[in-house]
């Protein structure tokens, strides 16, 4: 009787196994869109999008975008120019903004900091930095 059962239950995982390998894409389609996938990078970006993007954050109060020298003469750069200058701005702003109440901050730094940086991201076209 074991035997039996242990064959039966083979034969519904083989059986389940082998239809789901066989499903339509259409099928798995819909599950994989409800859930939020991440984007890459660009490789490059436009110089005239880093320009705005680093005025963004000198307006905002970065130092280091505001000493960073303007893109001309390009059409654009490689995605690392930009992901460079977030990541400087993210952290000087968390620095300047350390003392500020939890209330007053999102991702450890002012509100007003977190837009600029993730406006400055978005007119890049990046997600990651």
């Amino acid at each position: 009787m074991n035997t039996t059962m242990r064959n039966v239950l083979v034969t519904v995982a083989t059986v389940a196994a082998l239809g789901a390998a066989a499903a339509p894409a259409a099928v798995a389609a819909p599950s994989s869109a409800s859930t939020h996938a991440q984007t890459r990078n660009p490789s490059t970006v436009k110089a005239a999008a880093y320009n705005q993007a680093r005025s963004i954050l000198a307006q905002a109060g970065s130092q280091t975008a505001a000493k960073s020298h303007p893109v001309h003469g390009k059409p654009d750069v490689p995605v690392s120019y930009g992901t460079s200058l977030l990541a400087s701005a993210r952290d000087e702003f968390r620095a300047a903004d350390k003392n500020l109440p939890p209330k007053d901050k999102k991702s450890d730094m002012s509100i007003a900091h977190y837009n600029a940086i993730h406006s400055a991201a978005k007119t890049m076209g990046i997600d990651r930095w």
